[in-house]
């Protein structure tokens, strides 16, 4: 896929998570109608599912509020108003398990197999984040991107 104007890498973080404003953004984008089609069916599942049900909140709740406008930190307040509060290390844990999908787990067959059918097999991808950032035309590897 290409890169999307106002999708951020998946990588970049919200305070101390990853992935969450990257959630925020396929909701705004989506309701703005400038998200590719390709993203529409992943929308509220997968690693947004799994984001959702760490901060214990709903994703069609997560959606409303995102779209009621506010900055990305102000809807994670509201998450943690929600769910309840994430200590440092329960961030540090969700973030270590979501960088390393598809590098050695369940993952890994589906993760190949996107590799091998978006052409990417020349690089160096071991999770799905890797994966992500390259489809979208990332190199998080020559960044160091999980660093940042």
């Amino acid at each position: 896929m290409p890169n999307v104007p106002g999708l951020r890498s998946i990588y970049l973080k919200t305070r101390h998570l990853v992935y969450f404003g990257r959630m925020l953004d396929k909701i705004r984008l989506h309701a703005a109608g400038q998200l590719p089609e390709d993203y529409h069916g992943g929308l509220g599942k997968g690693f947004d599912e799994r984001c959702c049900d760490f901060l214990k909140v709903d994703y069609a709740a997560l959606k409303s509020r995102t779209l009621a406008g506010g900055t990305e930190e102000e809807i994670l307040d509201w998450c943690h108003e929600q769910g309840g509060s994430r200590t440092e290390d329960e961030c540090d844990v969700w973030n270590g398990f979501m960088m390393k999908r598809g590098w050695r787990d369940a993952l890994t067959p589906r993760l190949r197999q996107r590799v091998q059918e978006s052409g990417l097999t020349d690089k160096t991808i071991e999770t799905m984040f890797d994966y992500i950032e390259y489809d979208e035309g990332r190199d998080p590897v020559s960044i160091r991107a999980w660093e940042q």
